[in-house]
């Protein structure tokens, strides 16, 4: 396919079945007439989130009938090599903790701006010229790739490589988790906070046999537990 002309009213959300890239999602389908996803299979042990997507998607359609409407193509792309090179906790048997330099095991270098550069090649061709995703600094697990000024210099090599307008869009970068729980609750009511307790998957182990409050997980992974804080603290607050 050639290159496309640009379309303002389009946007690309990088998806990973998770709860946060699902609010991202239905932000952007609240926003964008025209909304394509793309998710990475980069070799992931808990690889539950690959279908965890589709569920999601499905389910997204449903949330409200104008979202239906603009939701359209899902692309997966495989980068297991890069998964292999860049390994870690969540893509080999290794325990999960914090390392000498200060990151937990669960950190994939550079994952964000593989993803992100992935992702603008795509919308380059798509005639795409805004990616969303879901990076957060409030609450990041001490990953460097997750603050705005790394995304904004990503922005920035993304628009002069490509030698075109590309913008990264990331509507959680200041929120809590709680005031993420809050954003999806304010987007799609409790319609959208129920999909996401039911179908995202956020576990770093892959847990879709134990249920809580706040959905399926192991309930002791980080992942697990930033996200049932978050909802705790959010339910607390009279939600």
């Amino acid at each position: 396919m050639n290159h496309e002309a640009q379309n303002p009213a389009s946007a690309l959300v990088l998806f990973s079945g998770g709860q946060d890239s699902a609010t991202c999602l239905a932000w952007a389908l609240e926003r964008y007439a025209r909304v394509e996803t793309i998710g990475f299979a980069y070799g992931q042990l808990h690889a539950v989130e690959m279908t965890a997507r589709q569920r999601v998607r499905s389910a997204m359609a449903v949330v409200k009938p104008e979202w239906a409407e603009r939701l359209s193509e899902d692309h997966v792309v495989d980068l297991a090599g890069y998964g292999a090179v860049a390994e870690s906790a969540l893509t080999a048997d290794r325990a999960i903790e914090i390392t000498e330099s200060g990151l937990p095991t669960t950190f994939v270098p550079g994952r964000n701006l593989v993803f992100l550069t992935v992702a603008s090649a795509l919308a380059w061709r798509r005639g795409i010229a805004t990616l969303v995703g879901g990076m957060c600094e409030t609450d990041y697990s001490g990953y460097p790739d997750c603050r705005r000024d790394t995304i904004d210099a990503q922005e920035r090599a993304l628009q002069l490589g490509l030698d075109t307008p590309m913008e990264i869009e990331t509507p959680l970068m200041l929120l809590s988790k709680a005031e993420t729980w809050a954003l999806a609750d304010q987007l799609g009511g409790e319609a959208l906070v129920q999909m996401i307790r039911e179908e995202t998957h956020t576990c770093y182990r892959g847990d879709r046999e134990h249920r809580h409050d706040w959905g399926y997980g192991c309930g002791t992974c980080p992942a697990c537990d930033l996200r049932a804080r978050g909802w705790q603290e959010w339910r607390g607050q009279g939600a």
